[in-house]
């Protein structure tokens, strides 16, 4: 038998998906420019490192220290960082001189559902 408990981490609310699965409807506008906004900043293969760097990291957030080691120089990972949170995809938060970032709540499960295959009804 084992003491163990999952205790949620802070920010880790819920958060519903930007848009239903492709297959379910067509996307109105909005659903279309978020999810474009979304996979836009992913399609840049500095950004995707970094943000698989973020989400793999331990513990779930990674320093920016940690992550910058991408082949590009310091204010160019500044930049990839910053286009990431705007599109909604990272958070981050300043410790001391230090910028931990995370991914946002529930984001990759939102973006595995916009490819997901709707159920047979």
């Amino acid at each position: 038998m084992s003491n163990t408990k999952v205790l949620p981490l802070l920010g880790d609310e819920p958060v519903a998906p930007c848009c239903p699965p492709m297959t379910e409807r067509a996307y109105t506008a909005e659903e279309a420019e978020t999810a474009a906004r979304m996979f836009k900043a992913l399609g840049d293969p500095v950004r995707l490192r970094l943000f698989s760097a973020v989400a793999s990291h331990e513990g779930g957030e990674a320093c920016v220290c940690d992550i910058s080691d991408v082949g590009v120089s310091q204010p160019t990972v500044s930049h990839h960082l910053k286009k990431l949170k705007e599109a909604g995809l990272l958070t981050s938060e300043r410790r001391g001189t230090w910028v931990y970032y995370r991914v946002a709540p529930s984001v990759l499960a939102a973006l595995g559902q916009l490819l997901t295959i709707a159920p047979s009804a």
